[in-house]
C-alpha cells in the first residue's frame, strides 16, 4: 500500500526512476528496489525522497488508510445519563 503510494505521487509528478533517483541521491537500480519493495527504507532516504516530491515523509511514508480512518474518527460527545 505504501509502496503504490510512493509510485502514485512519482507519475503523479511526471519523474522518472532516474529523474527521483537523481535529486535523491541515490542509484535508479536503488530507487527502484524501494519503490518496488526489495529494499528496505531507511529514515534518511525517505527524508530525501519526500524532498524530492516537495512533501512531509509520513505524507508518503505511512499508512495512508490508517491515516484516513484516524482523521475521520470523531468521538461521541453526547454524555451519559
Amino acid at each position: 500500500m505504501v509502496l503504490q503510494k510512493l509510485e502514485s505521487v512519482r507519475k503523479e509528478q511526471g519523474k522518472t526512476f532516474q529523474q527521483v533517483a537523481d535529486e535523491a541521491g541515490l542509484s535508479k537500480e536503488f530507487y527502484w528496489m524501494i519503490e518496488k519493495g526489495k529494499r528496505k527504507l531507511s529514515y534518511e532516504n525517505a527524508v530525501k525522497i519526500a524532498l524530492v516530491f516537495d512533501r512531509e515523509p509520513d505524507d508518503i511514508f505511512l499508512n495512508s488508510e490508517l491515516t484516513k480512518t484516524e482523521q475521520n474518527y470523531s468521538p461521541n460527545t453526547e454524555s451519559i445519563t
